[in-house]
Order: structure tokens, then sequence, then C-alpha cells
């Protein structure tokens, strides 16, 4: 069952390359959402994303960022904190989503404003499954305010 069309953000690591872009979006397309996905590869690129620069002019807001930590440029932290501290932009739920698995930088990523912190699974089935939690939980039962969307 389709859910209401959600603007999906994800921002990759250094890691993520066409290849694991096209899984996250498979994922996402199990989950409904894959048509409404966008990808930034880096911090920088996020934030001009988000504040509409550039070549993102006509950027949609997205309803929810899948944030990784370890990014080049600009990491997931530097890029939360920024995002946490504009006004416009503080109502977006941040979800991170990343490899680390280590408690500082789960306190740390809590500590500057992150709603969810995922561990990212190692195997396809398994990034399936926390999508389509993530879908149900951010798109079915949460509700946002529509001031992220300004």
């Amino acid at each position: 069952e389709s859910v209401a069309p959600s603007e999906v953000l994800y921002i990759g690591n250094e890691d993520d390359d066409e290849e694991d872009f096209a899984l996250t979006k498979q994922a996402l397309n199990e989950a409904h959402l894959a048509n409404q996905l966008q990808w930034v590869q880096d911090g920088e690129q996020l934030m001009i994303f988000l504040r509409k620069e550039n070549e993102y002019m006509n950027a949609v807001t997205p309803d929810i960022i899948l944030l990784d930590l370890n990014m080049p440029r600009k990491d997931g932290r530097e890029a939360l904190r920024e995002i946490k501290a504009d006004p416009r932009l503080r109502a977006i739920p941040v979800i991170m989503l990343t490899t680390s698995n280590t408690e500082t930088d789960i306190l740390k990523s809590y500590d500057l404003g992150a709603n969810s912190y995922i561990t990212k699974p190692v195997t396809f089935a398994g990034l399936v499954d926390v999508v389509k939690t993530l879908e149900k939980y951010w798109f079915q039962i949460v509700k946002l305010p529509n001031s992220a969307k300004n």
C-alpha cells in the first residue's frame, strides 16, 4: 500500500557510490518512497541543497533526512549542527544512518539534535527492513509540522 508522497533526502558517505545508491533506492522503492528520493554526496552539497542555493534553487524541502556521519568536505556532525541551528531547517527530522556503532558517535549525534540513530545493516534484506520501519514510523505514525515544508 502506497502512502502520500514523501520527500526523503539521502546523504551518502565517501564510501557510497552509485551501486550503494542503487541499493538504497531499491530498498526505498520497496517501502514506496523511491520516487521522492533525492541524493547528495557530501555535507557541503547537503547544505547547498537545503538552503536552495545554486543548482538547487527549486529543490523540494525533504520530509526527512537520512544522514551519514562520515562524509567528505563536511561530516555528518557538522551538517547536523548547522541544520539544527537554522530556524528554517531545524524541524526536519534527521535520522543518522551510518556504519558507526560507537557510543561516542551515538551520544554526540543526539546531543546535536538527531531524531534517531540507526546503524546501517550489512545486508540488503536488513536495509529493506530498516527502510520499511522508517517509512511506517515517520510517514504513517508520526505527525510532522507543516513548518518543515516551508
